[in-house]
């Protein structure tokens, strides 16, 4: 993640005829679910018009992740296949850039988390490809998000398919070498540690989460990551 771009409030009155055709801004208003899906609505017209379009390639890849996982239910299985073919288009116009890598993978992985086993078997090592590609085209793209996607890769894939708590927290810690203050890798990390039984190193990337300072672009995602950190560190 951690792309910068300016921030405008939610688009209304007669801002909305000003801001309406450029997706960037529509998709930082993501959390207003319309808003998410005009943007997607407007990259796939462009991508339609123009299959060779990589940057509406995968930023379609990204904005469909974040509508697979807050769309109705209904819809959202659709949505993250569609990013992922969106994600795998752009890797294929730009295999050296590595946006459509990375934006494949979180869909595949939103898929795999979500949709049960035979998914998450069905792209476990799609998903660990398109991310060490990442790594070896560039490991500081988006302060460290392939690293922070790793980390939960090998968290969440079980011992006998490659998972393995120590590299998750090893892909965690690297992740926060190019973002300190990163608070889905601080959460992430949280996560991992309080399945290796290291309760009191858990709780205190629970505190690094909540304490951290809200990153602007990613606001949406971050204040989620918070609540949950909140809420885990009222539990015993």
């Amino acid at each position: 993640m951690y792309i910068a771009l300016f921030w405008l409030p939610a688009a209304g009155g007669a801002q909305t005829a000003t801001t309406s055709a450029d997706p960037d801004i529509l998709y930082h208003d993501r959390a207003n679910l319309a808003s998410a899906k005009q943007a997607a609505a407007i990259l796939d017209a462009r991508l339609k018009a123009d299959a060779a379009n990589f940057e509406s390639a995968w930023k379609l890849a990204r904005v469909m992740y974040w509508l697979g996982t807050h769309d109705a239910e209904a819809a959202q299985r659709s949505d993250l296949e569609r990013g992922v073919e969106a994600g795998r288009k752009a890797s294929v116009l730009e295999p050296k850039r590595p946006e459509g890598y990375f934006w494949m993978a979180a869909d595949m992985g939103a898929l795999a988390e979500s949709f049960g086993l035979r998914q998450g078997l069905k792209y476990r090592g799609d998903i660990k490809d398109a991310l060490d590609t990442v790594l070896m085209l560039d490991p500081s793209f988006q302060k460290g998000s392939a690293d922070r996607a790793l980390g939960r890769w090998y968290f969440k894939v079980p011992g006998l398919f490659g998972g393995s708590k120590k590299k998750s927290e090893e892909h965690l810690r690297k992740s926060l070498t190019y973002d300190p203050n990163s608070i889905a890798s601080h959460w992430f990390l949280a996560e991992t540690l309080f399945d290796m039984d290291r309760d009191a190193d858990a709780r205190d990337e629970l505190r690094k989460t909540i304490a951290a300072p809200l990153d602007p672009e990613w606001e949406p995602e971050e204040r989620e990551f918070k609540k949950l950190a909140e809420e885990r560190l009222k539990k015993k």
